[in-house]
């Protein structure tokens, strides 16, 4: 991987038979930048040592079915000041987080059109 530091940084990977991912890999990790420092550095093309070759399945993306389920949080009663919901509440939050680092939240308050304006807003 070929990172320079010029106005017009770019990243490259060597793209011959020769490829050594492992050391790729170290001089990746010996840069201590991370994927941000490769940003910063105005990488243009993905390296090398990120791209997974597919998978040979006979299975097609279309036939393939995977189902997550994961913590859903019902905030419902969260006004209610009911101290043992809230703390069953925090609970499964801090559960989800420590489990899956993610959860669904359900009856927030918030109204379908601020959510909608936010993701406008994002995209």
């Amino acid at each position: 991987m070929v990172i320079s530091n010029t106005e017009n940084s770019e990243a490259t990977v060597d793209q011959t038979s020769n490829y050594d991912k492992m050391s790729e890999l170290k001089a990746f990790d010996d840069t201590k930048a991370g994927v941000k420092g490769l940003v910063d550095a105005g990488i243009t093309k993905i390296p090398q040592i990120f791209i997974v070759p597919p998978i040979n399945s006979t299975n097609s993306l279309d036939t393939c079915e995977t189902h997550f389920i994961f913590p859903v949080i019902d905030l419902e009663s969260i006004d209610e000041m009911d101290l043992i919901k809230h703390k069953e509440i925090v609970d499964k939050v801090r559960d989800a987080l420590e489990t899956w680092g993610f959860f669904q939240v359900v009856n927030h308050g918030i109204p379908i059109f601020v959510l909608d304006e936010m993701l406008r807003g994002v995209r």
